[in-house]
């Protein structure tokens, strides 16, 4: 069962102190979709200075027909300047017999010179996956650039209801705009982010469909990224774990090698597995299960009620 529900959020900087922990912006309890949780201590590696560096810096040492390159990148015009997570990359402002523009230096600190000879270049900085580059030509004297990368920092969760999901029971994948943008298919630009991974992301608006458990748990919410913020957001399922058994007799052992089809009201096919004990996480609603051991098949009908995990027994009668 996917869900769509809107997504209410209140961001924090990356650059400056963190609030104290603020009250979570729900729709209540429980109701499917994407909100604020109390923002935690920053442990992840983020961009996180104080203040923006200082203008002056120590000079390597430039050797006769070099030119020095100085570059730094902050979070737009007039904002905070970025100290962390940074990637530089200088190509050739030509492209080679093949077509590629050949790299020719990478660097990976928060303001870092490259000492190069005159010419023409393309200066690239990556910070998660947003970017920026620009084109620069080198004479005589030191070139200062500063590159603008309007990024934001999401980092994701899901629950049930006051219920933390465990690390690994639930991933995200991330798409550029908004569900109701466009009825195309389009591919994630991030896949199976983990609970507490922070994303880094160009400013803009995304869709999240957090999948809880392998079965049809899916919420889809729309976020908004801000440059220069962290929006810390809970993903609320409405769903239980639930521990499928064929028994000869209530409460009796379960019997192995059993093949499982779970199916919603009308027929779809939800789940299939084989085993003993199979565990598996469904939407709140009703489902009707069919077991099949040594030829035959049993079935009955059952509800799952959100954040009440359990065993659901058929018998062999």
């Amino acid at each position: 069962m996917l869900v769509s529900a809107p997504a209410s959020a209140q961001v924090r900087s990356l650059v400056a102190p963190q609030a104290t922990a603020a009250a979570p912006l729900t729709g209540g309890i429980g109701s499917p979709g994407a909100t604020l949780v109390n923002p935690a201590p920053l442990t992840a590696p983020l961009p996180t200075p104080a203040a923006p560096p200082p203008v002056a810096q120590t000079m390597p040492a430039v050797p006769a027909g070099h030119v020095a390159l100085a570059v730094t990148a902050r979070y737009g015009q007039n904002a905070a300047a970025i100290s962390g997570g940074l990637i530089w990359r200088v190509y050739a402002a030509k492209p080679d017999a093949t077509g590629a523009f050949p790299l020719i230096k990478e660097d990976h600190g928060a303001a870092p010179t490259f000492i190069l000879p005159p010419g023409g270049y393309v200066v690239h900085a990556s910070l998660g996956l947003a970017s920026a580059a620009k084109a620069v030509q080198l004479r005589a004297e030191t070139v200062r650039e500063v590159l603008d990368i309007p990024a934001g920092g999401i980092r994701l969760e899901g629950r049930v209801g006051d219920v933390r999901i465990p690390p690994g029971q639930i991933s995200f994948d991330i798409f550029a705009g908004s569900q109701f943008a466009s009825t195309t298919e389009r591919r994630p630009i991030a896949q199976a982010v983990m609970t507490g991974d922070v994303v880094l992301l160009p400013e803009g608006t995304y869709n999240i469909v957090s999948n809880y458990g392998d079965g049809n748990s899916v919420v889809r919410s729309d976020v908004h990224v801000e440059a220069g913020k962290l929006t810390d957001i809970v993903v609320t399922h409405r769903a239980a774990v639930i521990t499928l058994k064929l028994v000869n007799n209530p409460g009796g052992e379960a019997l192995a090698n059993t093949q499982w089809t779970v199916l919603t009201p009308g027929g779809d096919v939800i789940k299939e597995s084989i085993g003993a004990f199979p565990r598996l996480v469904l939407a709140e609603g009703d489902y009707h299960v069919i077991a099949r051991n040594e030829g035959r098949s049993y079935q009955r009908d059952f509800k799952v009620i959100t954040g009440v995990d359990g065993e659901v027994e058929v018998l062999t009668r």
